[in-house]
């Protein structure tokens, strides 16, 4: 029965199992795998002199694949908001859009801003929503926010850390998320203990190189963390929310950081 078959090559042997009508003993390991779901990390943010600086890299990444190096991934809500998204772009990209409406229509309808708390909860909710897709793992998300609590004088920025199910925890110095996060947490830890000065008493300047500084090192034990590139012209997404609102720090405020 076997016979017909041409003699299998020494040492082949799957093809030796052919020849005797074995079955393969090594499962289709691709059959039970999800499919392959783009991810975008890595953001983080932390207090400076000025209020909270939130960066992020611009790569996005699918497996092992480098799918673009020009994602946006620090997102601005409304004047007082900004979100930093780590996770599947699809899912976060929605969310981002369905709370920026909601932010809006609530300023046009009442004639006032949410505050704070509310802003929070419905990330929160938002996050909740998502649920069923976080459960099959096809569409996590791990945001940070950034939002001024304008019921202190002057206002003061805050930092928030979410997990995918929508537990929300405050940050008091800084907070990371995605595949970089475990390095950036450990260089803003070492400086908030030993640097001197502190993240917190940077000014704008120096709080700038921190950041290209910290996301540059991470890139380099993270193949999912785009970096920057100075000769190539390609920064990193930072945005700076302080008592007076939002601005963003161009690639050439980012450049002269640099030196």
């Amino acid at each position: 029965m076997g016979d017909s078959l041409p003699p299998p090559l020494a040492g082949d042997f799957f093809a030796l199992l052919a020849r005797h009508h074995l079955q393969n003993p090594a499962p289709d390991a691709s059959a039970s795998l999800p499919p392959t779901q783009i991810q975008a990390t890595t953001v983080f943010a932390f207090h400076f002199a000025g209020g909270v600086l939130m960066a992020g890299d611009r790569r996005a990444t699918a497996g092992h694949l480098i799918v673009t190096e020009q994602v946006d991934k620090i997102l601005e809500l409304d004047a007082s908001s900004l979100l930093a998204i780590a996770g599947v772009p699809a899912t976060a990209f929605e969310i981002a859009r369905t709370l920026k409406t909601s932010f809006e229509y609530y300023r046009r309808s009442q004639l006032q801003s949410l505050s704070l708390p509310a802003r929070l909860r419905a990330l929160s909710r938002a996050l909740r929503d998502n649920l069923p897709l976080t459960l099959q793992g096809v569409g996590v998300v791990a945001p940070l926010f950034a939002g001024l609590d304008t019921t202190s004088s002057p206002p003061r920025p805050q930092i928030y850390f979410y997990d995918p199910l929508g537990a929300q925890f405050q940050a008091a110095a800084f907070a990371a998320s995605g595949s970089g996060a475990i390095t950036i947490r450990s260089l803003l830890s070492f400086q908030e203990r030993f640097g001197s000065p502190t993240p917190s008493r940077l000014p704008r300047r120096e709080a700038v190189q921190l950041a290209l500084r910290v996301l540059t090192v991470a890139a380099e034990f993270d193949t999912a963390t785009g970096g920057i590139q100075p000769d190539a012209s390609r920064f990193a997404t930072l945005r700076i929310l302080g008592p007076d609102g939002i601005s963003t720090v161009d690639d050439a405020e980012q450049r002269d950081a640099l030196g």
